[in-house]
């Protein structure tokens, strides 16, 4: 996988990131990025980041059906929407095999998140990928 899809969805969570903290839709914040000239906003991000938002009820359901012994509230907001993007990737995004999907959110963890983050991705999104034929409808 190249370093510029990667730096897509590190970018991604970033939106991801901001809007939840600042409290104001996917597409605000999108909008505010193609406004600035740095960094430039691609479009993989912006779908990327459009679509999880577009399934987000889903998908949190899910992580917080197969997060042992945590809620999805009480995870760290950047390792939530790291898991929000994986999710999103491994169970509805066709064109991206099940181990890349896992590996990018855990290389994501690793440069954004804490030291155990990439245990924890790894973990939540491999549960999600063995019952994936029951999930992704």
């Amino acid at each position: 996988m190249s370093g510029a899809r990667r730096k897509a969805r590190r970018r991604a969570v970033e939106v991801l990131y901001e809007a939840e903290v600042r409290g104001v839709p996917v597409a605000t914040v999108i909008e505010r990025r193609r406004a600035q000239a740095e960094p430039p906003i691609n479009e993989f991000t912006e779908q990327l980041a459009t679509e999880v938002d577009d399934r987000r009820r889903r998908i949190d359901e899910l992580l917080n059906e197969y997060a042992i012994g945590w809620t999805l509230e009480r995870m760290p907001v950047v390792d939530r929407n790291i898991l929000r993007m994986g999710a999103y990737e491994l169970l509805w995004a066709n064109d991206i095999p099940d181990g890349v999907a896992i590996a990018e959110a855990v290389a994501v963890a690793r440069e954004l998140s804490t030291d155990e983050s990439p245990t924890f991705v790894n973990g939540l999104l491999s549960r999600l990928m063995e019952n994936k034929a029951t999930l992704a409808l």
